[in-house]
């Protein structure tokens, strides 16, 4: 027993002093690009500078994953450098070795390599080789046990051009730790019992290829930023056209220590809806979905009694990606419900903007039982780029055209397809952005009579290296003045930069050309509503209000609705742009200030009011004052008298007096401003995040005296919580 105890002991201590051991044997940093240059590394060609970047590099998405502040990037001068960058010689002391290490995927020519004896016998490349995808660094790591002991060096490798030609390196050390391993297409099933699959979001983590299959086959594809560990959110996936049946969740490329596949959970309701709407920076009347990143509003209609709007959507990011039209309706352009998803990318690619109109008269046979089609008109972004459409009876329920493409490619930037009916021709028309090398930026238009059948008619050029006509073109007839006998047409483009002229049904002549539309920031690619009843009359407009919402569970959204009409001007008929009258279904409570002079020394004309939510009115009569100032919630809107200037957080734009006043309408949400000047000819929206306890409204004059003639506050409630 003695003998026995003391052979334990002894065991014991040999497994202490491996231990030791095996603890001392620390990390052996090879690079971790920290330095202000590369030091004893080799750089050869232009591909990583003189120096490691710190970070992303202009041009370049944004790079994250990196460890310290520094890196080996390759994206120098952009993707078509090329270069090399060769560590010194070092002993092979570890059994492995980690990096970091992203960018473009081509294994002989973007390659991180270990050299030894004159030969590269292990190498690693990014995981990106097809537009879109991420920047951020993924760990990996080579098992060299075979080479301990040996010399050996790393070359990292640019040698190759276009998309994603680049490379990001970092934190490359010997360890004595074995990395996480990477399993390819991991697979998961799952008995649909349920409305949603929940699953596991981190923002800014290496994209991974999500397919999910039924019946063995595919359905979509998605490229999400898995979680490994505990998420940031919840993706709601809707399932429920499959329930009663089996899926198959299949993961391309997922860590063998990750929880991903296994934490995805089943549920009939959005994980985190008990406070949905009610996030710190949830607009309140601005639009924005549920979950997932939200851009260009498409395929809006009114339609069986309802405003449609659809959207460019990821459901499974917080960034760009993932192409979908989601979807939501409401009543009275203030009230939202979102539907869901209705397009997912498909064989021909991720569904870009387009979009829709009621099919009154059936052209397309897309109807039944007397029943008008509500076709969506979209681009599938693949390679080649097509138009497809699909169609609808109930506004709900959506199958693509078997006889997609409607339109095959004219190059690989058409895209953004606006439809209208043309009573006069009696003929469907199109406009297509098209665009061609050298920044030549062109609108086509096509004729059809029956949305499926597609003949180009004309061409309307734009110009070149400018935002005039680029990308999700609009194109609509007003009436100047409200003069029904005096209609023109307008052609916009995404940056709200506009024409007016004439159109014969074929071709649009312009008599004003590249006109200024709304003058403010963050907003991009703007649609008109189709098929509003002729009784209503009016041209309704939602833009893309660029609202980023860092730390939340989704980010972007839409502006508030917008009245567009023409008016006459010393210059000729210009747009304007007011908010539609339904918001004012909003107000909860309003203040009204007797007529005042305003001065210097300024005063808060409602001190009584602590609104977050806020809707200004204001006619200001100049009078000899140099400036007018009003602030909301922090932000500075003032107006300079002598240059008819209005300047919006530092933001300055023309602002014209109408008849000696200036008119202002302000609307504040949580998450921007949308200002309205000079009866509609200046609009400028304007995100920004007031700070949630600065919630003064300040009106004051200075280099004279100006007049407030009238002064509103209304209170807003929020759209989502009074449905």
């Amino acid at each position: 027993m003695k003998l026995r105890i003391t052979h334990t002991l002894a065991l014991a201590a040999i497994v202490a002093t491996a231990t030791f051991q095996l603890a001392a044997a620390e990390d052996i940093i090879i690079a971790d690009f920290e330095g202000p240059d590369y030091g004893s590394w080799k750089a050869s060609g232009d591909a990583f500078g003189s120096k490691p970047a710190r970070g992303t590099l202009p041009g370049q998405m944004t790079v994250s994953g990196y460890e310290g502040k520094g890196l080996a990037n390759s994206f120098n001068q952009g993707d078509d450098s090329t270069g090399t960058l060769i560590s010194p010689e070092f002993r092979i002391q570890r059994p492995f070795i980690h990096f970091l290490i992203g960018g473009g995927k081509n294994p002989t020519k973007l390659s991180l390599s270990l050299v030894v004896d004159g030969k590269s016998v292990r190498t690693s490349t990014g995981p990106n080789d097809q537009a879109g995808g991420s920047e951020a660094l993924a760990l990996e790591s080579w098992d060299v046990r075979e080479f301990m002991g040996k010399d050996a060096a790393i070359q990292i490798i640019d040698d190759a051009k276009g998309g994603w030609g680049h490379i990001n390196v970092d934190h490359i050390v010997q360890t004595e730790r074995r990395a996480p391993q990477i399993q390819s297409n991991v697979q998961r099933e799952f008995k649909i019992t349920k409305q949603y699959l929940h699953l596991p979001i981190q923002n800014g983590a290496p994209k991974r290829l999500v397919t999910a299959l039924v019946d063995g086959h595919v359905q979509v594809r998605n490229d999400v930023e898995l979680a490994n560990g505990k998420p940031d959110w919840w993706a709601p996936m809707d399932v429920s056209e499959w329930k009663g049946r089996s899926l198959t969740l299949q993961v391309d490329r997922l860590r063998d220590d990750s929880s991903a596949l296994s934490s995805i959970h089943e549920s009939d309701s959005i994980a985190g809806s008990e406070s949905l709407y009610q996030e710190p920076l949830r607009g309140q009347f601005h639009f924005s979905p549920r979950r997932g990143w939200n851009n260009d509003p498409n395929g809006m209609v009114f339609f069986k009694g309802e405003y449609h709007l659809f959207f460019q959507h990821n459901p499974y990011g917080w960034g760009w990606g993932n192409m979908h039209w989601g979807h939501a309706v409401s009543k009275d352009l203030v009230h939202w419900t979102e539907l869901g998803d209705k397009l997912a990318p498909d064989a021909y690619g991720p569904m870009f903007s387009g979009s829709a109109v009621v099919d009154w008269k059936n052209t397309s046979g897309l109807g039944k039982d007397g029943q008008a089609p509500l076709v969506l008109i979209y681009t599938a972004a693949g390679d080649p780029t097509v138009q497809c459409i699909a169609s609808s009876l109930d506004g709900r329920h959506f199958q693509k055209f078997e006889g997609n493409p409607v339109i095959p490619q004219i190059t690989g930037g058409n895209r953004d397809p606006k439809v209208m009916w043309h009573e006069p021709t009696q003929r469907w028309v199109m406009v297509l952005y098209v665009g061609f090398p050298g920044d030549k930026h062109t609108v086509y238009f096509f004729t059809s009579p029956n949305l499926r059948d597609w003949k180009h008619a004309s061409t309307t050029e734009g110009m070149a290296k400018s935002g005039y006509l680029f990308e999700c073109p609009d194109f609509f007839e007003l009436a100047v003045d409200g003069n029904p006998a005096n209609r023109k047409w307008v052609l916009a483009g995404a940056n709200t930069e506009y024409g007016i002229g004439t159109f014969d049904g074929t071709r649009f002549t312009p008599e004003y050309s590249r006109l200024p539309g709304q003058r403010g920031r963050g907003f991009y690619a703007p649609q008109t509503f189709s098929d509003i009843p002729s009784s209503d009359g009016r041209r309704i407009q939602i833009g893309w209000f660029q609202t980023e919402t860092k730390g939340m569970t989704f980010n972007q959204s839409m502006t508030i609705p917008l009245e567009l009409n023409l008016i006459s001007t010393s210059d000729g008929p210009r747009l304007t742009y007011t908010p539609v009258k339904e918001l004012s279904a909003l107000r909860s409570k309003s203040h009204r200030m007797s007529q005042r002079k305003l001065s210097a020394g300024g005063e808060n004309p409602a001190q009584a009011v602590q609104a977050e939510l806020m809707e200004i009115r204001a006619e200001l009569e100049p009078g000899d004052a140099k400036e007018i100032a009003l602030t909301v919630r922090g932000s500075a809107i003032v107006y300079d008298v002598s240059k008819q200037e209005l300047s919006v957080n530092g933001h300055r734009v023309p602002a014209p007096l109408r008849g000696g006043k200036q008119r202002l309408t302000v609307f504040c949400d949580r998450t921007g401003l949308e200002v309205f000047a000079s009866d509609g000819l200046t609009y400028v929206p304007m995100p920004f995040q007031p700070h949630p306890n600065d919630r003064n409204v300040w009106l004051g004059a200075s280099g004279g005296t100006a007049t407030a003639s009238s002064f509103e506050i209304h209170e807003l409630r929020s759209a989502w919580k009074s449905r």
